[in-house]
């Protein structure tokens, strides 16, 4: 599946592809969140691009230079040893070895700011500063998979959560809360869902123009819904953190909880029936009456999408088993591009209905998408005779189960 952690309006341009399948748990920042298909990293802040670059291309590889042992000194020329070792710009032969000289890098850092840490009180200058170079450090090791410094990050993010500096207490807030989500995943159960879903509603609240807390609420409320039984825990999710966000001033954090309601609206479909409104690729006006006592499958997909129009064998074999029985299917695209779009349909004979706005922005702005908050193509509902939709994920083999259990009883 393709899926975005931003509403549509605030995306950058950036769509996320989620693996098939994680299985182990990722340290320090990043958080298993679907054991089974899909998997989101639930970031409280920025990572670390440096740890992801790889060598520049075309750079002639030198010996990397030696990262110095940390010297005796005050604060501030320890800060100041630690500033001219981020200015170094290193040009390994291989991405293992500049790993391993950002890690060597990493651990200097460490024992700088506990040095630092242990000469000056929290209410001092360079305080802020240090605290914040253990904790991107213990990260950046954490990442590397050294899993003591992970935990190292949890335990003095904790003694900085009523820190007198708000911007300190909240990333070390953030951390802790990261950390107990890392925890619950990874054991596979939600018994701490509810607190946590508090937790992260009440830092919400205490500063609702923050994009990082407001980024990392609408990751966690996906990964929720994303797991085994987890969609009510998920809804609860949506409910609590849509209304604070709804109160920001900040345009970006606003956006975000107006894609809640969406959301919400989705997962409140099972049961109850599926609004279906838009234009037909051939322009005509699309009739809801016209699906009346039909088993529907309503796909949000686009030609751009891997997983999509890999799906769509699957869905021809059972539209050409059921459509004389009663099985229809509409296609909401989210391509921006409708001659392409018609061509991709004509080229491959696609011989249900398809919905296309060109939307004005970026993509994923078809209407119908943003009234139900999708986030992921291709995203499959499957509705009823009786108009009601009966699950919200019908791809693969079990779109054909459950059309095969349908039309038994119809039959």
């Amino acid at each position: 599946m393709l899926r975005t952690s931003f509403p549509s309006s605030i995306r950058a341009a950036s769509v996320l592809l989620i693996p098939a399948v994680m299985a182990g748990l990722l340290l320090a920042i990043g958080l298993m969140l679907m054991p089974h298909s899909r998997a989101i990293a639930l970031q409280p802040a920025a990572t670390e691009s440096a740890a992801e670059e790889a060598p520049v291309e075309g750079a002639q590889p030198q010996s990397l230079p030696k990262v110095p042992p940390l010297p005796k000194g005050t604060p501030q020329e320890l800060m100041a040893f630690v500033e001219k070792l981020k200015q170094v710009n290193p040009r390994p032969s291989s991405r293992e070895e500049m790993m391993r000289y950002l890690g060597e890098v990493a651990k200097v850092q460490v024992q700088a700011a506990d040095q630092i840490l242990s000469q000056i009180k929290p209410s001092d200058d360079l305080y802020d500063d240090a605290a914040k170079l253990k904790l991107e450090s213990l990260k950046m090791l954490g990442r590397m998979g050294d899993e003591k410094a992970a935990a190292d990050m949890v335990t003095f993010a904790q003694t900085l959560i009523n820190s007198p500096s708000p911007e300190l207490a909240k990333e070390a807030k953030r951390l802790v809360l990261v950390s107990e989500a890392q925890q619950m995943f990874a054991a596979g159960t939600l018994d701490g869902g509810p607190a946590l879903v508090q937790k992260t509603a009440a830092m919400l609240a205490a500063d609702p123009n923050d994009p990082q807390s407001a980024g990392l609420a609408m990751q966690l409320a996906s990964a929720l819904e994303q797991m085994p039984g987890g969609e009510p825990l998920a809804q609860a999710a949506y409910k609590a953190f849509g209304p604070i966000l709804a109160t920001s001033t900040n345009e970006r954090v606003r956006a975000m909880g107006d894609s809640f309601a969406g959301t919400l609206r989705r997962l409140s479909l099972p049961g109850h029936p599926m609004e279906i409104t838009g234009t037909l690729l051939n322009g005509k006006p699309f009739d809801q009456k016209s699906l009346a006592g039909k088993v529907v499958l309503v796909d949000f997909w686009a030609t751009w999408c891997g997983p999509c129009v890999a799906e769509i064998p699957n869905v021809l074999e059972q539209y050409e088993k059921y459509h004389d029985k009663g099985f229809e299917v509409i296609g909401i695209s989210l391509d921006q591009d409708r001659q392409a779009l018609e061509k991709f349909v004509a080229e491959q004979k696609v011989p249900w209905p398809i919905l296309f706005e060109k939307p004005e922005g970026d993509g994923w702005q078809h209407p119908l998408s943003t009234f139900y908050g999708i986030s992921g193509i291709p995203t499959v509902i499957l509705i009823g005779r009786d108009g009601n939709v009966i699950t919200l994920n019908a791809r693969g083999e079990k779109l054909g189960q459950q059309l095969e259990l349908l039309f038994q009883k119809a039959g």
